[in-house]
């Protein structure tokens, strides 16, 4: 399945939610993160933890492999009066020098990167006891519940997508291994679960910016997807006078932050 996410960049931007306040209090609160680090933000997307990392004091380098992406994130921190240098790289190439970041970290993209390598080179630009931080921010198909529903949805159009990437849990035990073999110490792991609120259309907005959908299908099977999910969410309220009105409630969609974080070691 190739995957990209340079095609529904405009959804992305807008509907995707950003990691919550409680993670970044977390990772400050710990001691993993601290004010005027220098951190790079691998993957960073439309830069949403770059951002965040930005806002509460460190100096930021935000990498990624999509044009469209890094436009959304440069137009974002701007409009957040955030100054924050976003450039065109790869995590397992970031050309920047050796030992010389205090933190690294990656937001739901460890898995899109050829791990042994980016991993490597994670450790060759951190300073001696710096720290990676590998963080997720996922949805949850809980039984029968509208994450249930529509990654089921998605599977009618996407099945390959289904097979590999849904009914997750979240968890990322693997990484722990990633950090392990390439020599990383203090490996340590959080996680924590929120819940999120989408209107309908946010979250119709959500589904079409995700892997299995905007950044992998064609513009018919998108729109597909998107009429049957309009249609899936409007049956689940049946209040008619809020149906005629179009005024739907807002949907808590559960969520799972988690966390791996690790020291390179002084040697």
């Amino acid at each position: 399945m190739n995957i990209n996410f340079g095609l529904t960049a405009d959804d992305y931007a807008k509907h995707r939610a950003g990691f919550p306040d409680e993670f970044f209090e977390r990772v400050f609160n710990l001691g993993i993160i601290k004010t005027n680090d220098l951190l790079v933000d691998l993957g960073t997307g439309t830069g949403t933890l770059a951002c965040g990392f930005a806002q509460r004091g460190c100096n930021v380098i935000g990498l990624d492999i999509s044009a469209q992406m890094l436009e959304q994130a440069k137009d974002l921190s701007e409009q957040a009066d955030l100054n924050i240098d976003f450039r065109f790289a790869k995590a397992e190439a970031t050309g920047l020098p050796d030992d010389s970041f205090d933190v690294v970290s990656a937001g739901q993209c460890w898995h899109w990167f050829d791990r042994p390598t980016a991993v490597a080179e994670v450790k060759r630009i951190l300073k001696p006891n710096g720290c990676v931080v590998i963080a997720h921010f996922d949805w949850l198909p809980l039984k029968d519940n509208v994450v249930d529903a529509t990654e089921k949805l998605i599977q009618k159009y996407n099945p390959s997508w289904y097979e590999t990437s849904a009914n997750g849990f979240g968890l990322y035990p693997q990484w722990l291994r990633d950090l392990g073999e390439a020599g990383f110490t203090d490996i340590q792991t959080f996680s924590f679960d929120v819940d999120v609120p989408y209107s309908h259309d946010a979250w119709r907005g959500r589904i079409r910016a995700s892997a299995g959908v905007g950044a992998s299908l064609s513009d018919e099977d998108v729109s597909r997807i998107d009429l049957e999910l309009k249609s899936m969410l409007e049956a689940l309220e049946q209040d008619d006078a809020k149906k005629e009105s179009g005024s739907y409630p807002v949907l808590k969609i559960p969520h799972r932050v988690f966390v791996a974080h690790a020291c390179k070691p002084d040697l």
